[in-house]
């Protein structure tokens, strides 16, 4: 299934917002957090201070719950969030992205925008039975989430690092 350019952004962006938690966690300083920002491309206030820097931080364990969840969970996270935020969906263009989904102004705070776009693009796969587009890193020591958009869905790895571990694991299990 193709969704939505800012569906599959927001998914990509929460992973690995979520992801940057796992060990060594990536997102340990303002300055990362800023590029977290200009990478994925969200748009509104970023104060890019310590109040800012930390709430950010602390969205990773919701996210990951909603990200993780049985579908009912998923389902009540999800409405959750969006009552909490008041979210009010509309569409909206700027610079080079054509209508797109806000549901909060951008003079939300950023941690607010993220929870609020992670959810607006979980409606969509749960609307679309596609939960099973999220699942754990198929590599044992590893707690990282897996988001596959491809269409044979055949990732099964949150990094190029997990899997070659695995390859190469598995590997040495053959030439033994």
């Amino acid at each position: 299934m193709v969704f939505a350019h800012d569906t599959e952004a927001a998914l990509v962006a929460a992973v690995e917002l979520v992801n940057s938690a796992e060990e060594p966690d990536t997102l340990t300083e303002i300055g990362q957090l800023d590029e977290f920002f200009v990478k994925h491309v969200y748009t509104g206030v970023h104060s890019g201070d310590a109040a800012e820097f930390a709430a950010v931080r602390a969205l990773r364990t919701p996210l990951r719950r909603m990200l993780t969840s049985d579908r009912e969970t998923t389902v009540r996270l999800i409405n959750e969030t969006l009552s909490k935020h008041r979210a009010l969906p509309q569409l909206v263009r700027h610079g080079d992205v054509d209508y797109h989904i806000h549901a909060v102004p951008a003079q939300a705070p950023l941690p607010v925008r993220i929870a609020v776009e992670t959810a607006m693009a979980m409606i969509d796969l749960v609307r679309s039975d596609e939960l099973s587009r999220l699942s754990l890193c198929a590599d044992e020591d590893c707690e990282g989430l897996v988001l596959d958009l491809s269409r044979n869905r055949s990732r099964r790895y949150c990094s190029t690092a997990c899997g070659n571990r695995n390859a190469v694991a598995a590997y040495r299990a053959r030439k033994k």
